[in-house]
């Protein structure tokens, strides 16, 4: 009677964990698949599909325990597993796949190769691995050092249409290290800008909205010309992270980019230019005219 009940026992456990297990894997169509990624980002979607493969393996494990144990009372059962040389190898494919949807694969050179502190290149095991090479090869695609393989595709069709994933990659530049992360400058850096200072989203037939060129992304500073209605020859502007800078002196305003960091605003200023000359009798004059000047950059926080 004891060893019935342990069987029935061992049934129903296997029938609730097939039930769990199996239906949401099944279930999973490529249009829900389509619709993760456009709600949570690719890497996100990346690092969700390891850990579900990883889970596969882990049911796979516990069905062939169970397997065994049944056939030790002298019930029939089939076979779930193979020897773990195969399913090591299985694994092993598994991960090369998983990272070649992130990126391909590849080390972590470059300046926005950063894979984050604390637990080395294995933080957040394997799904941490492929999700910091697709978010570190968008950044070699947005500062100009590389291909960035599908990451990098993946912030190009992004900053197109300001959506969150490039602003989220140009805000981690934007705050960044230079001589680590680098710098968003030269070709695609005005997009950048647009899509960070979230005027790209408002769509094309938006009003009063201005242009950017000469744009440098990095260190906590955003440095551009700004063209407007109200500036339609360009001026100078200069963006401080009020996080990392003291407020910049003289006349400026707080402006909110897409990624929720909020930035100093300070417009060029009449200045005073002097040019030497010297004078038909000999003395040192000066030739004074006005011009359109950024003021110093305020003191770094860290450096008060």
């Amino acid at each position: 009677m004891k060893k019935r009940n342990k069987i029935l026992f061992v049934i129903a456990v296997t029938l609730i964990m097939v039930s769990i297990c199996s239906v949401p894997a099944f279930a999973l169509t490529e249009e829900e698949v389509e619709a993760a990624v456009n709600a949570q980002g690719r890497d996100a979607v990346t690092g969700n599909i390891f850990v579900w493969f990883l889970c596969a393996i882990a049911f796979l494990k516990v069905s062939q325990k169970i397997d065994s144990f049944l056939a030790g009372l002298g019930i029939n059962v089939g076979h779930t597993g193979g020897s773990m040389m195969a399913e090591a190898l299985i694994a092993t494919r598994g991960a090369f796949m998983a990272k070649q949807f992130a990126g391909g694969a590849g080390g972590t050179g470059g300046k926005g190769a950063s894979s984050g502190g604390g637990g080395g290149f294995m933080k957040g095991g394997l799904a941490g691995v492929v999700s910091r090479n697709f978010s570190n090869n968008a950044v070699k695609k947005a500062t100009g050092n590389g291909g960035g393989g599908l990451g990098g595709k993946a912030f190009t069709s992004s900053v197109s249409k300001g959506g969150s994933f490039a602003n989220s990659v140009i805000g981690r530049v934007a705050t960044g290290n230079i001589s680590s992360m680098g710098t968003i400058s030269g070709a695609g850096s005005s997009e950048a800008l647009m899509s960070y200072l979230g005027y790209t989203a408002l769509g094309e037939d938006a009003e009063d909205v201005p242009s950017y060129s000469n744009v440098e992304i990095g260190g906590g500073r955003i440095m551009a010309t700004e063209t407007s209605a109200d500036n339609p020859g360009g001026i100078d502007v200069g963006m401080y992270n009020t996080e990392q800078y003291m407020a910049p002196s003289g006349e400026h305003t707080t402006i909110t980019a897409a990624d929720g960091t909020s930035w100093y605003k300070q417009y060029a200023q009449d200045s005073v230019e002097r040019t030497p000359y010297k004078a038909p009798n000999g003395a040192i004059g000066y030739h004074e005219n006005i011009v359109k000047k950024l003021p110093d950059p305020p003191r770094r926080k860290d450096k008060v």
